[in-house]
């Protein structure tokens, strides 16, 4: 090869080699802006603009606001540019409603920046701004506003000044409603060239609930009512669709306002129907009854012979009531609420067979509900270090088990359900822009058979028929079972305390709803049918008339 085209070789490759260098420096470039984060702005004079996101709505179950992002603004002042700081404390205190005297005296500190009030409308800024320009800032940021004040207020939860959910379903759904961040980025390459990172920031997603705002003000209301005339501590009280397990409504009382938070007590910020645990007492003995029946333990023509007492593990159980029924059938176990029955009952099924159904019916496991701080209740199980012969036959009236207003709920529904135990949701959909995804019901397993189900309700029917009536809806087969337990204390019971709850549904032929309230420490009565079934009473009155149910005789039944 001659020396100049051998030259010409060396060049070309040259020439290649450097522009093949370039492409694959610009191709790891585009790489890199498309897969990493925004790098922090650099002392090499890199500039980064961030973009926040909109934090997601929340709607109930037909569209109203329960929750929105809105923009508010943080007042703050510049002393050393106020000549009359008495008259300016004035204007501040007529706009914003605080005391002239601390007002005056942030004022009168000196200095660049005093903060004067955060969170202010849009109005209010305007009105600042217009004689207070020069002395007074207006920084904005987002906010969370609730529109209905303490309105489900357990369920919903709270977002903190910087941005981050709470409890309930701010907390829970936090990083989806909080959306992504967006920047934009100028930087150089490594040959010194001008370039720009971009990514818009995404805003949340909105989620639209099961819950229906009239019918939480209601429940709410009357749970509220109860609480304070019965001189309960607090109550909760849920409704719930047992085919799906929508939540429609999840009350607490007290409650709390998340626009302010302003609480001598933050337990009070725990969702009780899900964080708190409580022993149940003698609604317990629907899920006995039924796990009896579908085991083939007993039949709904059983009877047994009531002395008064039982004696399981070298406990004695007496009723409630103190007295002997003689032959008694499963039918008045349930109605006259017999913890003799009901230990009678366990024990025939052994107790391998009945902690089987007890795990069956959800009890000792998360329900999986989408809310935050849910607990799993606590069920001793024979090889347990805690668990004593004895709790086979107090555990079958709802004594030393403890369990979540929500699982006992959705225990009782799956009676409601032909037995089929339904995971409970309050989220019915989430849209992400133009992006909707449905909730679908999820079946968590077969309880008991539909035919064991049916025969549990007529029960339940039978109880509120011939015992709760206090619990009776006019015109509606109701099935519904009272509790009332006592109040474990260290080393044993609180003899003064109970807790009263009912639960039941409706109609009982074709459930629309179950329901379920719980009184805390009731001191006025404390029997569960006098304390908690008036309230459930009064939400399944609303229920059939809002939802439009026949009554059972237009049925044909």
């Amino acid at each position: 090869m001659s020396k100049a085209p051998e030259q010409l070789y060396r060049r070309t490759l040259a020439v290649a080699t450097i522009l093949l260098s370039v492409v694959v420096i610009v191709v790891l470039r585009l790489g890199y802006w498309q897969i990493e984060s925004p790098p922090p702005v650099s002392a090499g004079g890199s500039e980064q603009e961030n973009f926040s996101p909109q934090r997601g709505n929340i709607y109930d179950a037909h569209g109203y606001l329960l929750a929105v992002a809105t923009t508010v603004y943080d007042i703050g002042a510049t002393p050393r540019n106020i000549n009359d700081a008495p008259l300016v404390a004035d204007r501040l205190a007529a706009t914003l409603g605080k005391p002239r005297d601390k007002l005056l005296e942030l004022l009168r500190q000196g200095g660049a920046h005093v903060p004067i009030e955060r969170g202010v409308n849009e109005a209010t800024r305007q009105s600042l701004m217009q004689w207070g320009e020069g002395i007074l800032q207006a920084d904005a940021r987002q906010s969370r506003v609730y529109p209905h004040g303490t309105l489900a207020a357990s369920v919903l939860g709270f977002v903190t000044d910087d941005g981050v959910g709470h409890y309930g379903l701010e907390g829970h759904y936090n990083s989806q409603l909080a959306g992504q961040p967006g920047f934009r980025l100028e930087d150089r390459d490594v040959l010194g060239s001008l370039f720009y990172q971009f990514r818009p920031a995404r805003d949340g997603v909105d989620l639209y609930l099961t819950l229906d705002r009239n019918l939480q003000t209601f429940v709410e209301d009357a749970l509220g009512r109860a609480v304070v005339s019965s001189g309960a501590k607090h109550g909760v009280a849920i409704v719930m669709d047992p085919a799906t397990g929508a939540i429609l409504s999840m009350a607490t009382y007290p409650g709390y306002d998340p626009n302010t938070r302003d609480v001598s007590d933050e337990s009070v910020f725990l969702n009780p129907a899900v964080a708190d645990q409580y022993e149940p007492g003698s609604v317990f003995k629907v899920i006995t009854l039924a796990s009896a029946l579908d085991a083939g333990t007993i039949a709904p023509s059983s009877s047994y012979y009531d002395n008064g007492q039982i004696v399981v593990g070298g406990r004695v159980i007496r009723n409630s009531d103190r007295q002997a029924h003689g032959q008694t059938s499963m039918y008045d176990l349930l109605a006259q609420s017999l913890n003799v029955g009901a230990a009678h009952v366990s024990t025939s099924m052994g107790a391998t067979k009945f902690y089987q159904y007890v795990r069956r019916f959800g009890f000792g496991e998360l329900t999986h509900v989408d809310l935050d701080d849910e607990v799993s209740g606590e069920v001793r199980l024979p090889g347990d270090r805690e668990w004593h012969e004895s709790d086979l036959g107090t555990n079958s009236f709802g004594q030393g088990i403890a369990v979540t207003p929500l699982q006992m709920l959705s225990a009782i529904s799956a009676v409601a359900n032909h037995g089929v135990l339904m995971r409970p949701y309050i989220v019915a959909r989430i849209v992400d822009g133009d992006k909707v995804t449905e909730t679908a019901p999820v079946a968590v397993r077969q309880a008991v058979s539909p035919e064991t189900a049916a025969q549990a309700t007529e029960m339940m029917v039978y109880t509120v028929e011939h015992a709760a009536t206090v619990a009776a809806v006019r015109g509606y087969r109701v099935a519904g079972k009272s509790g009332t337990s006592e109040v474990p204390v260290p080393g044993g019971y609180d003899p003064q305390e109970t807790i009263g709850s009912f639960t039941g549904f409706a109609p009982a032929d074709n459930p629309r709803f179950s329901i379920l309230v719980v009184l805390d420490r009731p001191q006025k009565e404390h029997w569960g049918g006098l304390v908690a079934g008036p309230v459930f009473q009064q939400i399944a009155q609303y229920l059939v008339t809002a939802l439009g149910v026949p009554p059972d005789n237009v049925n044909g039944q």
